[in-house]
């Protein structure tokens, strides 16, 4: 019998206030690992110059968004930034039944949506700036933001960090390569769960 077992997905989250760089974690860990794809969300928010429509997000009208919470097809949905954003239902779930990752770039509110309904299939990672004055400068030298809304952000990461215990891991991003690495070895460990490994009760008893 083959040791390879079958196992089923799980949900990998990654939150941070905006600049801490949950962003950039995700786009390096999603091109080194064919087996984690992204969940991309649908928003209301306006499509940015650098931004293409289903890779980035999937943008939608307002009556559109609301029209999916009404059909139960979002995981989740929040309003950040005066704009909405949620996670499609069907593409998560058709994943995990066969055995898939799929990586969140959300926020608390979506996790704890997420918590609420599918506790045992997520893993959530929380990562915090090394300083607030760093977090300040990173949002700065990006250069996508405006000045008001850099405050906007930076008034609002205080508020986003109060929620790091509700999150299963919490890392300090003062070293990037450091923390993809920390978090390369996180998903690494979750996938090995006993209970998410399937086959495992089967393949026991063949050794016995």
């Amino acid at each position: 019998m083959n040791a390879s077992l079958t196992r089923r997905g799980l949900m990998f989250v990654l939150s941070s206030p905006s600049g801490a760089g949950k962003t950039t974690i995700s786009r390096r860990m999603l091109e080194v690992d064919p087996a984690l794809a992204l969940s991309i969300s649908v928003t209301t928010r306006a499509r940015r110059s650098n931004e293409i429509d289903g890779r980035d997000y999937h943008f939608i009208a307002q009556d559109r968004f609301h029209s999916m919470i009404e059909n139960k097809e979002l995981l989740e949905h929040a309003n950040v930034f005066d704009h909405h954003y949620g996670t499609p239902a069907k593409y998560v779930h058709d994943r995990l039944a066969h055995g898939a990752d799929v990586l969140f770039d959300i926020d608390w509110q979506g996790t704890r949506q997420l918590a609420a309904k599918n506790r045992g299939d997520l893993v959530s990672v929380f990562i915090l700036p090394p300083s607030m004055q760093e977090l300040e400068r990173r949002l700065r030298t990006r250069a996508q933001d405006s000045d008001t809304t850099v405050a906007k952000r930076m008034a609002k990461a205080a508020a986003e960090i109060s929620h790091w215990q509700e999150y299963d891991y919490v890392l300090v991003n003062d070293d990037l390569e450091t923390t993809i690495s920390s978090v390369t070895c996180i998903l690494q460990a979750e996938r090995l769960r006993r209970a998410r490994r399937l086959d495992l009760p089967a393949f026991v008893e063949t050794l016995r």
